[in-house]
């Protein structure tokens, strides 16, 4: 099922915008993601999509069919909550056969066999007599979905479905309710603040700040361009480096007076301050003494060696900037190192809005190399 919200906004008392002017098409089959922190309308918009909250301005359309004034019953569609909605007094099996009660054609012997067959590819055929106090976080979470898909409507909507379960358990539903939800082609919007479960999981995020919308596009799109500082530095663990900075002469200059010696505009551009942006997987130790394009020295403040990989910590003026390093590597607290920048990846953005003006590799016909 297509869904489109045309200027939805949700407005309550004392004139307070928990959502502003949302314009977007999800496409049937789609795994959009309403990705953001805590109090920024997510919730709130996926309710106004099925039909728990009114829509105060705009169009709401289902298939091309609009869906503002229609019950919640009346719009296709299933839901997952945050703590599950299970209710204690009923087996497994009931629990998963609630989520037919609309099905009022379908005989008793067909549901029991679509529940059956659910259980089985939700792996809960065992667990059907038990109560849900019974089971574990884990298994709860798979009877709820096991009740959302069981009616097979187009679409599924998630609020937070996982943020009760620990870190690897997380990482296994992640991969299976991916999997269910290409396996049944159904559109899934699915809410999250974890950006990890974003990046992983969808085809699509929609990213939100204070209810506006501040960026739309697939999860590598988003990452290698952020649209503003704020999306910037919301998404990557650790984030994006956001160096206060300006344009003097055509060359870029780093608060602290750090220069990119060897990248220079060929035009005078009419901005001035500004903002650099470099993922922390962008920057690489050197040796002090390497001669290379960009080449900064500076000391190591903080290192986090996780096996795979080195977060090192150093300090930039009045702020810390942080170097992702493949594997495990060992510098002494201290220690002066070198760091290189992976130039064509560097992001700029406007001080004042925060709004990126663009990555360097787009300005090909107007950045040269100067060899040092």
């Amino acid at each position: 099922m297509k869904i489109e919200l045309i200027n939805v906004s949700k407005i309550y008392k004392n004139d307070v915008k928990a959502v502003s002017d949302v314009n977007v098409t999800i496409e049937s089959g789609e795994f959009f993601v309403l990705l953001g922190p805590s109090g920024c309308g997510k919730s709130t918009l996926l309710r106004m999509i099925a039909g728990l909250e009114d829509i105060t301005e705009g169009i709401l359309k289902m298939d091309g069919m609009v869906a503002n004034n229609l019950d919640p019953s009346e719009r296709n569609l299933s839901m997952v909550f945050q703590n599950y909605a299970l209710y204690p007094h009923l087996t497994v099996e009931e629990n998963i056969l609630f989520g037919l009660y609309k099905k009022k054609n379908m005989s008793k012997t067909e549901k029991i066999k679509k529940c059956k067959d659910v259980a089985e590819m939700m792996g809960l055929e065992q667990y059907l007599k038990r109560k849900p106090r019974e089971l574990s976080g884990g298994q709860r979470q798979r009877v709820a979905l096991a009740r959302a898909v069981v009616s097979e409507d187009p679409v599924c909507l998630m609020d937070e479905p996982l943020s009760n379960l620990d870190a690897k358990l997380r990482t296994n539903m992640r991969k299976e309710i991916k999997q269910l939800q290409k396996r049944l082609g159904i559109t899934m919007i699915y809410v999250t603040h974890d950006q990890v479960e974003a990046m992983t999981m969808g085809d699509k995020i929609m990213v939100l700040r204070n209810g506006r919308v501040q960026q739309i596009g697939k999860p590598l799109e988003i990452y290698n361009s952020p649209s503003n500082t704020f999306v910037a530095s919301f998404i990557g663990a650790p984030p994006m480096n956001l160096i206060p900075g300006c344009i003097e002469n055509g060359e870029i200059i780093l608060d602290g007076g750090h220069r990119l010696g060897s990248l220079r505009f060929q035009q005078k551009r009419s901005i001035q301050e500004i903002i650099v942006g470099i993922r922390p997987e962008h920057l690489n130790i050197t040796d002090v003494n390497n001669r290379c394009s960009i080449n900064f020295n500076f000391s190591v403040k903080y290192k986090e060696i996780l096996g795979t990989e080195t977060i090192i910590t150093v300090e930039l003026g009045r702020q810390e900037m942080f170097i992702r390093c493949n594997g495990q590597v060992d510098i002494p607290i201290g220690k002066e190192v070198g760091i290189s920048v992976e130039t064509d990846k560097i992001c700029i953005f406007d001080k004042e809005t925060g709004m990126l003006i663009n990555q360097l590799s787009d300005y090909l016909n107007d950045v040269k190399m100067i060899s040092s």
